[in-house]
């Protein structure tokens, strides 16, 4: 019977421990829990306690004000999101607020993005633009945002621009901007490849012994000038035929796209030619 007595305090002491450490881990969850709450409402919350009622009241009231007040709405939408399980959050936004999903997100991006530490003290000036502009610019960096309430410019436009136009120019300039530098960007990387093939080029060509380097620059000079010459004579003067044939007084503008050739043919003359050819004679 003594030997029964120590097996079951045994199993006492161990079903104790369990729940000690239970607890233990419970209350970390509990901390951690809390610590990520205070960041939150110091973050977006102006350091107030978490109150669900309290924070829907407020969302609903600055959804309906200007775009200053819109960027506070999505800061408590923000406070929500992070405090709600997803499905309640779900329910606040469509039944309590009368809002779609995909809206509350976009103002939550747009809360987050200009309460970042580099914005947070240029948002009344960004928020003069109105709602619908403010979440085009969502797409700019902050430095540049930044520069522009200080007198900088994107896309070419100033924030005076920018007031001055209609939230579809601003779209579109943007649109544009951004395609012009993609295709720059473009333009430069393929150059920068041009420039290293030609390096690699160069690299090799210098190890070969002098004829065979002669034969091989030769044999290049000769495919750019083979190109050079059927792009002339078959694509520029179907072009220009095109052109003459569609009507109206050209003659002015291809004169211009001659000379233009003329001039580069001109150039490698003066600049390579030796004498005794013909063009001497002409």
């Amino acid at each position: 019977m003594a030997r029964k007595k120590e097996e079951d305090t045994t199993v006492v002491i161990e079903s104790g421990e369990v729940v000690a450490s239970t607890l233990v881990a419970t209350q970390s969850i509990a901390n951690q829990a809390s610590e990520h709450s205070l960041k939150i409402m110091d973050t977006y919350g102006e350091g107030l306690p978490y109150d669900r009622s309290r924070v829907v009241h407020e969302t609903r009231f600055y959804m309906s004000q200007s775009a200053e007040a819109m960027l506070e709405a999505g800061k408590r939408l923000v406070i929500l999101k992070e405090h709600e399980p997803h499905g309640d959050f779900l329910q606040i936004i469509e039944a309590q607020l009368g809002m779609a999903s995909r809206t509350a997100q976009q103002i939550m991006q747009a809360a987050v993005k200009y309460s970042s530490p580099k914005l947070a003290s240029k948002a009344q000036a960004l928020a003069h633009l109105g709602k619908t502009k403010l979440f085009e610019l969502m797409v700019e960096g902050d430095d540049q945002l930044a520069e522009l309430t200080e007198g900088g410019t994107i896309a070419g436009l100033t924030l005076d621009d920018i007031d001055r136009m209609s939230s579809r120019e601003l779209k579109k300039a943007l649109r544009e901007a951004k395609e012009n530098l993609e295709a720059k960007d473009e333009v430069a990387a393929k150059n920068q490849k041009r420039i290293a093939q030609l390096q690699e080029k160069n690299a090799l060509l210098k190890k070969l012994p002098a004829d065979e380097r002669a034969k091989q620059l030769c044999a290049e000079i000769a495919a750019q000038q083979s190109g050079i010459d059927q792009e002339i004579r078959t694509n520029f003067f179907t072009a220009l035929q095109e052109l003459v044939d569609h009507g109206g007084d050209h003659q002015a503008f291809i004169n211009a796209q001659i000379q233009m050739l003329h001039n580069a043919v001109k150039l490698l003359r003066d600049e390579f030619g030796g004498q005794g050819v013909e063009w001497e004679e002409q």
